[in-house]
Protein backbone atom coordinates (compact mmCIF):
# COMPACT_ATOMS: atom_id res chain seq x y z
CA UNK A 1 0.00 0.00 0.00
CA UNK A 2 1.32 3.11 -1.00
CA UNK A 3 0.86 7.07 -0.26
CA UNK A 4 1.48 10.29 -2.30
CA UNK A 5 2.85 12.92 -0.37
CA UNK A 6 4.86 16.29 -1.77
CA UNK A 7 7.92 16.97 -0.33
CA UNK A 8 6.64 20.32 0.75
CA UNK A 9 3.28 18.30 2.65
CA UNK A 10 6.16 16.32 4.56
CA UNK A 11 8.53 19.26 5.03
CA UNK A 12 6.19 21.22 6.86
CA UNK A 13 4.81 18.63 8.77
CA UNK A 14 8.57 18.17 10.02
CA UNK A 15 9.33 21.94 10.70
CA UNK A 16 5.93 21.97 12.69
CA UNK A 17 6.73 18.96 14.89
CA UNK A 18 10.17 20.87 15.38
CA UNK A 19 8.85 23.85 16.47
CA UNK A 20 6.85 22.25 19.61
CA UNK A 21 9.42 19.59 20.98
CA UNK A 22 7.81 19.24 24.48
CA UNK A 23 4.76 18.88 23.05
CA UNK A 24 3.13 16.24 20.31
CA UNK A 25 1.68 18.23 17.34
CA UNK A 26 -1.30 17.31 15.57
CA UNK A 27 -3.34 18.39 12.24
CA UNK A 28 -5.84 17.12 9.16
CA UNK A 29 -4.87 15.84 6.03
CA UNK A 30 -6.32 16.43 2.50
CA UNK A 31 -6.46 14.62 -0.60
CA UNK A 32 -8.13 11.14 -1.62
CA UNK A 33 -7.38 7.80 -0.30
CA UNK A 34 -3.81 7.39 -1.66
CA UNK A 35 -2.83 10.53 -1.88
CA UNK A 36 -1.91 13.62 0.94
CA UNK A 37 -2.36 17.20 -1.54
CA UNK A 38 -2.33 19.76 2.10
CA UNK A 39 -2.13 19.59 5.37
CA UNK A 40 -3.91 21.82 8.41
CA UNK A 41 -2.26 22.54 12.03
CA UNK A 42 -4.86 21.96 14.34
CA UNK A 43 -5.30 22.57 18.24
CA UNK A 44 -3.73 20.00 20.03
CA UNK A 45 -6.70 19.67 22.97
CA UNK A 46 -5.60 16.18 25.15
CA UNK A 47 -5.12 16.48 28.75
CA UNK A 48 -2.16 15.68 28.56
CA UNK A 49 -0.55 17.02 24.98
CA UNK A 50 2.77 15.85 25.76
CA UNK A 51 2.14 12.70 25.57
CA UNK A 52 -1.13 12.20 23.17
CA UNK A 53 -2.69 14.02 20.57
CA UNK A 54 -6.57 15.39 20.30
CA UNK A 55 -7.45 17.11 17.34
CA UNK A 56 -9.66 19.82 18.29
CA UNK A 57 -13.40 18.67 17.28
CA UNK A 58 -13.97 22.46 15.85
CA UNK A 59 -11.53 22.24 13.65
CA UNK A 60 -12.51 18.87 12.53
CA UNK A 61 -16.28 19.74 12.06
CA UNK A 62 -15.44 23.21 10.11
CA UNK A 63 -13.10 20.82 7.97
CA UNK A 64 -16.08 18.69 6.99
CA UNK A 65 -18.44 21.93 6.80
CA UNK A 66 -15.84 23.21 4.18
CA UNK A 67 -15.92 19.52 2.30
CA UNK A 68 -19.69 19.90 2.06
CA UNK A 69 -18.78 22.66 0.23
CA UNK A 70 -16.80 21.76 -2.25
CA UNK A 71 -13.19 22.13 -0.53
CA UNK A 72 -10.94 19.15 -0.08
CA UNK A 73 -12.09 16.38 2.32
CA UNK A 74 -10.28 15.32 5.33
CA UNK A 75 -8.90 11.83 4.72
CA UNK A 76 -6.95 11.41 8.09
CA UNK A 77 -4.37 13.16 10.42
CA UNK A 78 -1.03 13.88 11.20
CA UNK A 79 0.46 14.34 14.85
CA UNK A 80 3.89 13.92 16.47
CA UNK A 81 6.17 11.84 18.84
CA UNK A 82 8.38 14.02 20.55
CA UNK A 83 11.07 12.05 22.01
CA UNK A 84 9.89 9.16 20.39
CA UNK A 85 9.70 6.71 17.60
CA UNK A 86 7.84 7.66 13.71
CA UNK A 87 5.72 4.69 14.31
CA UNK A 88 1.95 4.23 15.80
CA UNK A 89 1.74 3.47 19.96
CA UNK A 90 -0.86 1.23 21.83
CA UNK A 91 -2.54 4.74 22.82
CA UNK A 92 -2.36 5.58 18.56
CA UNK A 93 -4.12 2.14 18.31
CA UNK A 94 -6.46 2.99 21.20
CA UNK A 95 -7.85 5.96 19.65
CA UNK A 96 -7.96 5.45 16.30
CA UNK A 97 -11.08 4.60 14.20
CA UNK A 98 -10.59 1.51 11.94
CA UNK A 99 -12.17 4.15 9.03
CA UNK A 100 -9.50 3.48 6.15
CA UNK A 101 -8.07 7.17 7.52
CA UNK A 102 -4.18 7.74 7.13
CA UNK A 103 -2.27 8.88 9.69
CA UNK A 104 1.41 10.56 9.28
CA UNK A 105 3.72 10.29 12.25
CA UNK A 106 6.85 12.55 12.61
CA UNK A 107 9.25 12.03 14.92
CA UNK A 108 13.40 12.88 15.09
CA UNK A 109 12.97 14.61 11.51
CA UNK A 110 11.41 11.74 9.88
CA UNK A 111 7.94 10.97 8.83
CA UNK A 112 5.52 7.89 8.52
CA UNK A 113 2.05 6.80 6.95
CA UNK A 114 0.02 4.57 8.40
CA UNK A 115 -3.56 3.38 7.49
CA UNK A 116 -6.05 2.81 10.73
CA UNK A 117 -8.06 -0.38 9.52
CA UNK A 118 -9.48 -3.05 11.40
CA UNK A 119 -7.04 -5.68 12.54
CA UNK A 120 -4.34 -4.18 11.40
CA UNK A 121 -0.80 -6.05 11.48
CA UNK A 122 0.34 -2.96 14.05
CA UNK A 123 -1.11 -3.21 17.46
CA UNK A 124 -4.44 -4.57 15.96
CA UNK A 125 -5.22 -1.12 14.24
CA UNK A 126 -2.56 0.32 11.31
CA UNK A 127 -1.30 -1.23 8.31
CA UNK A 128 2.35 0.52 7.00
CA UNK A 129 2.18 2.86 3.78
CA UNK A 130 4.88 3.33 1.95
CA UNK A 131 5.28 6.93 0.74
CA UNK A 132 5.70 8.12 -3.08
CA UNK A 133 7.12 11.60 -2.95
CA UNK A 134 6.04 14.04 -5.58
CA UNK A 135 7.70 17.12 -6.47
CA UNK A 136 6.84 20.55 -5.00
Amino acid sequence: MRVKISSAVIDRIVAIAAASPEAEVCGLLFGSADRIDAVEPCTNVASDPARRFEIDPAALLAAHRRARDGAMMPVGCYHSHPGGVAAPSPRDAADAAPDGGIWLIVAGGKVTAWRAMMDGPVHGRFAALSIDPLSG
